[in-house]
């Protein structure tokens, strides 16, 4: 049965980090002037009570990571790294303008690429930077993603005095053959040492990614892997399923051949018994891909309702309002999307000519906003519910589809509700897609989603 489920289900569809998803944004209908009206909205509303979030995308990396879907440029040329950090200092100048007075940061978190590519002393400067000119709501999170190759004690240590207290690590794998085929060479001893050193320091929250689903990859690597990382018993967990999408990222992830990557039967078991171990060692499963040991903020806030899914993934507290700096970022006013220029040329053009650098977008109707509800309480809460208000056109045919799903023994349905079971918690992202009108009425013509499974 397992097994023919894994067939029936294991379709292309959306991780919905947001609703609607990218790919199915009405771009036409955007504008700058759109968004910029509705950051000030949301900014009115909400500052004084819960703060802003802020996310950061540093895009440099010294090398490539076969595996790796982000937005990045490939440099060990460091000395890209003042003029970067100035235009995302111009662009934070431009949004403090925008929303004329000082905004109140509540979460503030870097990715990339690769934060750490940048040099202590730089990502001080950014930091105190984007603060002079805000006020730092009481008891902020602040995060940041490290790579344990080029992370120091220094840079753990800067970030720490400014505020950081939760860090997490790429990991992917441990076996040496996985680890060649994604261009990742990273011994144990560098992960070791920089958990070791956050630790030391004070950081409250250590973070390990690991991915199933990689090249090469069957159970007795994955087991290893998962053991290793046991061994330093990080506080969250992200176990994250390989997307492959070459058609959209190009070479970068066609550094393996495809016959050597595992087949939706065989990443399926990864998961599973990788589910198991991790919960049988101590961890509980928080939303989808995620893990938490039972003190972490992440599984506290599953169990308190406040648990949060935006384009930062799952998050233990909420702002209404993130703005996304930096080079391809995406921001978020709860009524609009809108993402920057994806070049780090045409983004720092953009912001010299003092221009918000947003190139395309989505406002969201009234429609958008109850399915958007819906799907994040099914991403973040396993269950959703209706009323008048909250109902939809296409209500009935969702039923339709989830009905197959009640059958099989992946949901719970009553007239007004739906509750996935812990046998459909693999399944969450194809329980979420019965609700996804914007895909439904524009079916793709060609693949854009990875795989569900």
């Amino acid at each position: 049965m397992k097994n023919s489920l894994i067939d029936k289900y294991n379709i292309p569809g959306p991780r919905y980090t947001s609703y609607p998803t990218v790919p199915f944004w009405d771009e036409a209908a955007f504008t700058a002037e759109h968004w910029r009206s509705s950051v000030i909205r949301s900014f009115n509303e909400t500052n004084d009570s819960e703060g802003i979030s802020i996310y950061i995308h540093l895009p440099f990396c010294e090398q490539l990571c076969t595996f790796c879907a982000c937005h990045k440029r490939i440099t060990k040329q460091h000395s890209v790294e003042t003029p970067y950090l100035e235009s995302v200092l111009k662009e934070w100048d431009l949004y403090l303008h925008l929303l004329g007075k000082k905004p109140k940061i509540k979460e503030l978190h870097m990715g990339g690429g690769t934060p750490t590519f940048f040099s202590p002393e730089n990502l001080r400067t950014l930091l105190e930077g984007i603060f002079a000119k805000a006020e730092i709501a009481e008891n902020p999170e602040f995060s940041f993603e490290g790579h344990p190759n080029n992370t120091t004690r220094e840079h753990l240590q800067t970030l720490y005095d400014l505020g950081f207290r939760r860090c997490s690590f790429g990991v992917q794998d441990y076996d040496p053959q996985v680890q060649k085929a994604i261009n990742r060479i990273q011994p144990f001893e560098n992960v070791e040492r920089v958990t070791r050193w956050a630790r030391e320091i004070g950081y409250k929250g250590v973070s390990h990614d690991l991915v199933f689903g990689l090249p090469f990859h069957n159970w007795e690597k994955m087991e290893y892997t998962i053991r290793k990382t046991l061994e330093l018993k990080p506080d969250r967990l992200a176990f994250y399923s390989y997307a492959h999408v070459p058609w959209i990222k190009g070479v970068g992830q066609r550094g393996f051949d495809e016959n050597d990557l595992p087949s939706g039967e065989e990443k399926r078991k990864l998961y599973e018994n990788g589910k198991q171990l991790l919960e049988d060692l101590g961890y509980i499963e928080v939303g989808m891909d995620h893990f938490a040991l039972e003190h972490d903020d992440l599984y506290q806030s599953m169990i308190s309702g406040d648990i949060h899914r935006n384009f930062m993934g799952y998050s233990s507290s909420k702002t209404q309002l993130m703005i996304g700096l930096g080079m391809s970022s995406i921001s978020d006013s709860w009524y609009a999307f809108a993402q920057n220029n994806k070049t780090v040329e045409e983004y720092q053009k953009l912001v010299d000519e003092g221009i918000i650098p947003v190139t395309k977008g989505h406002i969201l109707n009234q429609e958008d906003l109850t399915i958007r509800r819906h799907i994040l309480n099914l991403m973040c809460r396993l269950e959703t519910s209706w009323d008048v208000e909250t109902a939809f056109p296409e209500l009935e045919n969702a039923l339709e589809a989830l009905r197959e799903m009640e059958n099989d023994g992946l949901v719970e349905l009553t007239d007004r509700s739906i509750k996935i079971t812990e046998k459909g918690r693999a399944f969450t992202r194809n329980v979420a897609m019965t609700f996804d009108l914007r895909m439904m009425r524009n079916k793709p013509e060609t693949r854009i989603f990875s795989m569900t499974i």
